[in-house]
This record gives structure tokens, sequence and C-alpha cells, in this order.
């Protein structure tokens, strides 16, 4: 049963994705009259695309490893975020929702239906059902120059032309710059700078990065997918720990996929300081140094190079093309030199690929402008949550799980301010 409005603090929240409706789940729950608002036609667009193929909700993994796939700067504040939503708990909260989900083999944690858009029905009904209001095509403006108070003064661009709206309390669940067609554009910094808060530029994560690849390399292994390898950002990475498994795809342009994406902030950082960032691949890590050694060093007669590592190593295809490209031309001449770059080989990247290519952003709104409820502290009634704070996590459902986290404790954060209780 929707509930009457009279009397009922009314709170907006800007962005339906899946941090501003996690925070109007609370607040309708705690007795606010919730009215959401975003600039896309519907709600959780990039929610649906990120769910196409398969949406990983979160990970299964113990709560210490889960913590630590969070950047170090930020990792204190999603702790408290995750202590309000942990991954189990979410999978309670689908559960709720008609949602069962399955651990992959992976670890991650897919819908049994592996779609994004049963659970996003199922969620917006019961939104709807507990008297949320959706306002969309709504693009948020800024405020009102002359309003002094933050939660008034709301400028939209709405379908009908501009319109202002204030409320008792406002969300902020604007997202990062990634994916601009869905609405997050980033769009929403000048007007949080303009009020002195302090907004750190967005970069792209969970990205791919270019390379200046050969024309070879290009027309012949552009597509091509590099397989059973693992990687780690530049030398002075070795004192992190072991190097991560998985594979990357050879672009056109460079690199890309589930192994590139998990080191693209290390990358992303090295980048920055030094203009060029190297992504240094053991193309045989299920096989000892030693005998990699040996196995190069057996005399090879006439044999190519190719013929030679393919039957020794079976080193094949395009990691032997990869060995061409980035090893030093004299380190064929030198089998231990060549067998160190089987197990080291550093791919140097140029830079990133642009922010609207990749999933996530980084950067943001700084987390020492919010307090642990997430209100800015230089505009008390407003709240932010979601990709739009300065945090970086890797795929795999770290992301999203952390999004859902924060929109409850920005939707309970809220909900304290104005005196109300939560059931939620």
């Amino acid at each position: 049963m929707v509930r009457s409005s009279v009397s009922l603090p009314k709170v907006i929240v800007i962005g339906a994705g899946p941090a501003g409706l996690m925070a109007a789940q609370v607040l309708a729950a705690a007795g606010a009259h919730v009215h959401v608002y975003d600039a896309m036609p519907s709600a959780g667009r990039k929610f649906l695309l990120a769910g196409r193929g398969g949406l990983n909700l979160t990970h299964s993994e113990p709560a210490p490893a889960f913590l630590g796939r969070y950047d170090a700067a930020a990792r204190p504040q999603v702790e408290r975020w995750l202590r309000a939503l942990s991954p189990q708990a979410l999978r309670d909260w689908a559960a709720g929702l008609g949602v069962e989900t399955f651990i992959g083999t992976s670890g991650r944690v897919f819908p049994q239906e592996m779609k994004a858009a049963p659970l996003l029905r199922a969620w917006l009904a019961r939104l709807r059902a507990d008297g949320v209001q959706f306002h969309m095509r709504h693009r948020w403006l800024g405020w009102q120059a002359d309003t002094d108070t933050a939660s008034a003064g709301l400028r939209f661009s709405g379908p009908d032309g501009e319109v202002l709206v204030s409320a008792d309390a406002v969300v902020l669940a604007l997202g990062g710059a990634s994916w601009a067609r869905l609405g997050s554009d980033g769009a929403w910094v000048p007007a949080l700078r303009e009020r002195g808060v302090g907004v750190e530029d967005l970069a792209p994560s969970n990205c791919g990065f270019d390379a200046d690849w050969t024309p070879i390399l290009r027309e012949r292994h552009a597509g091509e997918p590099v397989k059973a390898v693992a990687a780690r950002v530049g030398q002075e990475a070795a004192l992190r720990g072991d190097p991560r498994r998985g594979e990357f795809i050879l672009t056109a342009t460079g690199v890309e996929g589930g192994l590139v994406y998990a080191l693209s902030a290390g990358l992303r950082e090295q980048w920055r300081a030094q203009g060029h960032a190297e992504m240094r691949v053991d193309l045989l890590p299920q096989m000892p140094a030693e005998r990699v050694a040996l196995e190069v060093a057996h005399p090879r007669g006439a044999r190519s190079w190719s013929s030679h590592l393919q039957s020794r190593l079976n080193l094949k295809g395009v990691k032997t093309a990869l060995l061409r490209e980035c090893a030093p031309a004299e380190a064929f001449q030198d089998p231990a030199w060549l067998a160190r770059c089987i197990k080291d080989l550093p791919l140097r990247l140029t830079g990133p690929r642009p922010i609207d290519e990749a999933i996530s952003s980084a950067g943001g709104l700084r987390l020492d402008e919010v307090g642990d409820d997430l209100q800015l502290r230089r505009l008390p009634g407003v709240f932010c949550t979601g990709e739009m704070l300065d945090w970086d996590a890797p795929t795999g459902g770290y992301l999203l799980t952390a999004c859902f986290a924060a929109g409850k404790v920005a939707g309970a954060g809220a909900a304290a301010h104005l005196g109300l209780a939560q059931t939620a």
C-alpha cells in the first residue's frame, strides 16, 4: 500500500543506480516521502548493461580478502559501509526480492538467472509499493544561485523545461564518469566545487591501456586472448605479493580484459607518475623459472625460435608474438635472457583508454568531505553515495557491493538526520 505523504519528511534522491535506489529503500522504510530523480528515461541503466552478460553481484571470499580488494586510502570507510551491508547480507536482500543467487567456480556470486533485469524489476516494484516516486528524464543542474539551504533550490532540466525542487534532505548518487550514454558523465563535479566541496578529478578505472604495437602485431593478433598468464605492475610491484593470474585481450590499440582491469589502479598511478606504465607478464606461470631456463637453453639446432619454444615449452601463437614484440632483440641471442623475458615480459603502456570506455571511474568527492554517515560537512542535509565518492575497486562484485552498501549508509544517515526510525 502506498503511504500518504502528508506530514512525512521529503527526501530527494538524485541518481537511480544501485546506491541511489538502496538509499531510497532505506528512507522509505524509515517513513520518509522519497522522490528519485534521474537524467535517464528509466532507472538502473548502467546496472542493466553491467548485468547483460551475467550480473556479478558480489563475491564469496572471506571478509579480510574481500576488504583487501579496495584501495588502501578508502579501505577504512569502505569497511564501515560493508558492516552496514555485507556480501552475505546483499545476497539475503536479493533473496528477499525473490532472486536467488549462487557461487560460481571463481567464487563470484550471480543471480540464478544470470541477469540484472529480474532483480531490478522486483526492486522497483517494491520501491513503488513503499511510496517512492520516480521522476525520469530530469537532469540535475545544481542549486539556484541565491539558495542558502543545500536541500532547497535544486534545479532540474526536465521534459517540460527547468524546475526547482526543495526537500528536507537530499541524497546525491550521481555516479562517476564512465559510460556517459547511460548517465554517468561527471557533470555534477562543477556544482559541488562551486559550493567549496573538494572533488578529485575523475579518472578511468577497470579500463584498457594503450600500447604502441607494431603493425604486424596489430594486424595478425588484435582481438586474440592471452590466456593462462600472470601479471603485475612494474618492477616495484614485486614487493606487493604474488602476480595476479588470469587472461587479457590484445587489442589494436593495446590491452584490455580482466587481468588488465585488476591491475588498472596501479597502472594508472604509475602512468601519472612516470608518463607511462609497465605491465610485467609471466607467459608461463605454471612452470618454474628454472624449468623454463633449462628448456630454452636446450640446443635448438636449425629450428627457429618459434619452433623451438613451441616444441620445448608449448609456447606459441599470440604469446610468442608478444614475446617477439616486447623482448629486446638481444634476448634472442642469449637463452638465459630470453627465459627471463618469458617469465617477466615488460609490456610498455602509454596510458589508459578514455574514461568513457572504462567500466568505472576513480577520483570523485573526497572522503574527508563527508562524515561517517556520508553527509557533506559543508552542506548539512546533503548526503553523497556510490561511485561519485573517491574510492576504487576491481570488478568481480566489489564495485557493486560497495555501491549497495554505501547507499544503505547514506539512506540511514539521512533518516537519522531527519529523526526517523530505521527499519531497513
